[in-house]
């Protein structure tokens, strides 16, 4: 297994959730953590203890993202008008990487950083290949059309598990998807609950 996969599974076995609603997500089969502690009882967690699990789901859904990668984002968040919940899943979902996972040319997150970094990617005709570069509205991302046959970007885009979200309109057939504009909490396709909220709280405490 290699070390992407295992932090990926280990993450979903941490939070006892299957974060990405992935079927072969251990915690299908084993809803407890990893190691061999996992199955103690579980006590009472504390609201410092339910913030910090909060911000280490959201954080480890988008490829399990530095700490300091993440503050970042939640500092900007804080720093823009209007709710920092709503904010900081705005800037989250701007990500390059995101877009590209929600557009479906790669199957997991953690896959769609890696093609970004290697530079399959193209916003507004030309390459980038920084994950975290921020995608505005109305920008198009593509997949460079030598990288189009790989069997990763064939496999994600005719895979029935996810489906594309309103806030990107994607076009199959240039295998490009337009980010129409950042979105709400509410629209942003989760497959478990997300609290942004008891992000703020840990950084505000």
């Amino acid at each position: 297994m290699s070390k992407r996969h295992s932090a990926k599974y280990k993450i979903d076995r941490r939070m006892g959730e299957n974060i990405w609603g992935r079927p072969k997500s251990p915690v299908n089969k084993r809803s407890y953590g990893p190691g061999q502690h996992g199955q103690r009882r579980k006590s009472k967690v504390s609201d410092f203890g339910l913030q910090l699990k909060a911000k280490q789901k959201l954080k480890g859904y988008y490829g399990n993202l530095t700490e300091k990668q993440f503050a970042r984002t939640y500092t900007e968040a804080a720093r823009r008008k209007g709710n920092t919940s709503e904010n900081l899943i705005s800037l989250l979902e701007s990500r390059l990487d995101a877009v590209v996972y929600r557009a479906k040319f790669v199957p997991t997150v953690f896959a769609a950083r890696q093609f970004v970094n290697h530079g399959h990617v193209l916003v507004n005709g030309k390459r980038v290949n920084i994950a975290s570069y921020r995608v505005k509205p109305g920008d198009v991302v593509s997949v460079r059309e030598r990288s189009r046959s790989m069997a990763l970007v064939l496999e994600a885009l005719g895979s029935a598990e996810r489906d594309h979200p309103e806030y990107i309109t994607v076009d199959l057939r240039a295998f490009s998807a337009t980010f129409v504009r950042a979105p709400e909490l509410a629209e942003v396709p989760y497959p478990v609950k997300m609290e942004p909220n008891l992000v703020v709280e840990f950084y505000a405490s």
